[in-house]
């Protein structure tokens, strides 16, 4: 019955997430002139590690606001939960750039006023108005933390790191292998096959035409008959490593942190051939009932201290440029163990998650949308 519900969810979320494509353009509300008494309450839909009782619970007794937390376990749920009862249950959301234009030219969005958030003039440049969430010179969030997508493994089966992600699509490992469970996984595979395969004329990971598609999916379902699991929320694959049932496999940091943590023999790497990753915005909900506390927890969650927290806790990188010194206060060497005392060249090796459009950024428009993504992935996954 479990089952049953959650390939339910799964339709409905699929059906939320394209039902409202990009439509007519962005809209442009007048934002919050002003940051006034808080409501008492912020209900939050967050990807797990993003609202921990570390910087939720100082946040609470600073400003009143009660935070109600809802983990999601990928972008397509995110946009779900955003656009279901009316878009007026939740108030923030930490969309990841294949999220947020969908959220953007859906109107599931409020504009923000950048002038009340006061951490954004020490943003690294290209985390102030990159165009996954400003569109026309409209701030449609503030952005967070970002960081790469990671290959994990188990180093007692691999005692040398893998140098190339061909590892998770080797039947050598069938059985033993893990995913998330997101389409746009699928810019993994056009990403290592950009490598592996020129021929293919891969430039950007994102923008796939059907030849390239059809490539990346027979990757893909060969490598589904491999997979143990398909993860959807991070805590998955740390149980999944945790047991034993899996020994290498696609990550963020977060998972690689809380399983060194707990001893278990695992390390993390970017192979040869690069890696995708995310860039987060916190938005705010286009009818949140709770508008101002949506900026006061914007405003305490990009403090250099909250923003060194965050980056420590789940492996990555914060937006603040004064973050770093905030980090090393708190575990020595991090800063530079996560870049942060030169993001901007770091973040310019990344391949961020976007919104895939028909519009290919040549002058050509015969890519694939996100809709014929989330088909492919449900194809890939049978």
């Amino acid at each position: 019955m479990r089952d049953g519900f959650k390939r339910k969810l799964a339709k409905l979320a699929l059906y939320l997430s394209v039902s409202l494509p990009f439509v007519q353009g962005a809209a442009a509300a007048e934002p919050l002139q002003a940051i006034g008494k808080g409501e008492g309450v912020l209900n939050v839909i967050a990807w797990e590690g993003y609202a921990q009782d570390d910087w939720v619970k100082p946040f609470e007794a600073a400003t009143g606001c009660m935070v109600h937390a809802k983990y999601a376990g990928s972008s397509d749920e995110m946009v779900a939960l955003m656009r279901s009862g009316g878009g007026n249950q939740y108030d923030v959301v930490s969309a990841s750039g294949d999220a947020t234009l969908r959220l953007i030219y859906g109107h599931d969005v409020q504009p923000i006023n950048i002038a009340l958030i006061p951490a954004w003039k020490n943003f690294i440049p290209q985390l102030k108005s990159p165009a996954f969430n400003t569109v026309k010179g409209v701030h449609y969030g503030v952005s967070y933390e970002w960081g790469p997508n990671t290959l994990l493994y188990n180093t007692k089966v691999f005692p040398t790191a893998p140098s190339s992600w061909s590892v998770i699509y080797n039947p050598k490992y069938k059985g033993k292998i893990t995913v998330p469970d997101n389409p746009i996984q699928i810019a993994d595979a056009a990403l290592y096959l950009s490598k592996k395969d020129p021929a293919l004329g891969i430039t950007d990971p994102y923008e796939l035409n059907q030849t390239q598609m059809n490539a990346v999916v027979k990757l893909l379902k060969a490598q589904s008959r491999l997979i143990k699991k398909y993860w959807a929320l991070a805590s998955d694959e740390i149980q999944l490593f945790t047991s034993g049932d899996a020994v290498v496999g696609a990550a963020w940091p977060y998972q690689t942190n809380t399983l060194q943590a707990a001893k278990v023999p695992v390390a993390e790497t970017i192979p040869q051939e690069g890696a995708t990753g995310w860039a987060d915005t916190w938005m705010i909900a286009a009818k949140a009932p709770h508008p101002n506390c949506a900026y006061e927890w914007i405003n305490w969650v990009t403090t250099p201290k909250v923003q060194a927290e965050q980056a420590i806790y789940f492996g990555e990188t914060p937006a603040n440029t004064l973050a770093c010194k905030e980090m090393d206060a708190q575990q020595p060497g991090s800063c530079a163990q996560y870049h942060a005392n030169a993001p901007a060249s770091y973040f310019d090796q990344i391949k961020f998650w976007k919104t895939p459009r028909k519009d290919c950024g040549n002058g050509k428009y015969n890519c694939l949308d996100y809709s014929a993504w989330q088909r492919e992935w449900q194809i890939i996954k049978g």
